[in-house]
């Protein structure tokens, strides 16, 4: 009867051990979560306490550059600290993406990503070294903007009709320059074709600036790209507007949309936004996040963008990534229908 109590008595204490060593470490685990959350809430308060790197995925003097520089001063100036736009060009935007991919998730690397690099590229890379939801925080968008169709002045048509009846009487006549094979602009324009029932001849380029210059020389008759871009070229005279991709012209200028010229559903607008490294602070991720609506929802923010047709669209980092989501099942399409693909 004693060997059993004191059995019984073993067995007790034994659970009271591992109750009080399990309550223990729970403590101890609710503490250390409680410091990691002020730590993380403390390094987001003074957050940046150095300079900030954004890596722009394409060359300088392109619409993701332009939004770069504009958003990094706004930026820079806000934070009192220094912000570097980083110029990292090269395989559609892979390059820079995969470089913020693998950087430390501190919120000091982010990216510019597009609608190349984090929607199209998906689709298009057979063996892409980065995934673009599940390698990134998203933070906000920065702005949305039209792709133009634009032509050489000489050119004998005017508006959509007109080139669509050009290009259906002579098939294959013609051709187009894109920013590049399976870009934005790209693809935009096999969109429209396939919704026309008209053909054009696909030369890519790398890059819209020398694709306009060949616009304007007279190389290509036609073009597309993104209306930051060819802007210039547009109010100089030197390139005539057949249609912008948007429903909505957000320059101000009354430019003619290809929704209003007989494809009223036809609305194409490609984006860019800002992205962090997987497991950034989500306290960091939030201040990174409103700072930039902050700096985008400014007057003089919004007057700059609109004259180079960008429409500034602040978002939360939940309204990001569900924006991007749906980016990335429209522009599945849009690849299929153009055979686009790249090893």
């Amino acid at each position: 009867m004693k060997s059993s109590t004191r059995q019984d008595n073993s067995i007790m204490g034994s659970r009271m051990r591992r109750g009080f060593i399990k309550a223990c470490w729970l403590s101890a685990t609710l503490l250390g979560l409680g410091m990691t959350a002020q730590a993380s809430a403390e390094s987001a308060a003074s957050f940046p306490s150095r300079p900030v790197t954004i890596v722009v995925p394409f060359p300088p003097g392109g619409p993701t550059d332009i939004v770069g520089r504009s958003l990094g001063a706004a930026l820079s100036k806000k934070w009192g600290q220094s912000v570097i736009v980083e110029n990292r060009p090269g395989a559609g935007g892979n390059i820079g993406s995969t470089m913020v991919a693998r950087a430390q998730p501190d919120g000091y690397t982010l990216i510019l990503g597009v609608t190349g690099s984090h929607a199209i590229n998906k689709w298009l890379y057979k063996s892409l070294p980065y995934d673009p939801q599940k390698d990134f925080e998203p933070v906000s968008l920065a702005v949305i903007y039209s792709n133009v169709i634009v032509a050489n002045p000489n050119f004998p048509a005017n508006n959509l009709q007109e080139l669509i009846a050009l290009a259906k009487k002579n098939p294959n006549k013609y051709s187009y320059g894109s920013d590049g094979n399976g870009t934005a602009s790209h693809l935009s324009m096999e969109l429209l074709k396939e919704q026309g029932k008209f053909k054009l001849v696909h030369v890519p380029y790398k890059g819209s600036a020398p694709m306009l210059n060949d616009v304007m020389g007279g190389t290509i008759p036609l073009g597309i790209t993104g209306l930051p871009s060819a802007q210039p070229m547009i109010q100089g005279g030197r390139l005539k507007v057949i249609g912008l991709t948007t429903a909505q012209d957000y320059s101000g200028n009354h430019y003619p949309t290809i929704a209003g010229q007989g494809f009223p559903k036809y609305d194409i607008a490609p984006f860019s936004g800002i992205f962090a490294p997987k497991n950034t602070p989500p306290a960091i991720v939030a201040k990174i996040s409103a700072d930039m609506a902050d700096v985008l929802n400014q007057a003089d923010m919004k007057e700059r963008m609109a004259k180079l047709g960008l429409k500034p669209m602040p978002t939360t980092p939940k309204q990001t990534a569900d924006f991007q989501a749906k980016q990335i099942e429209q522009w599945k399409k849009a690849v299929e229908i153009s055979g686009a693909s790249i090893n």
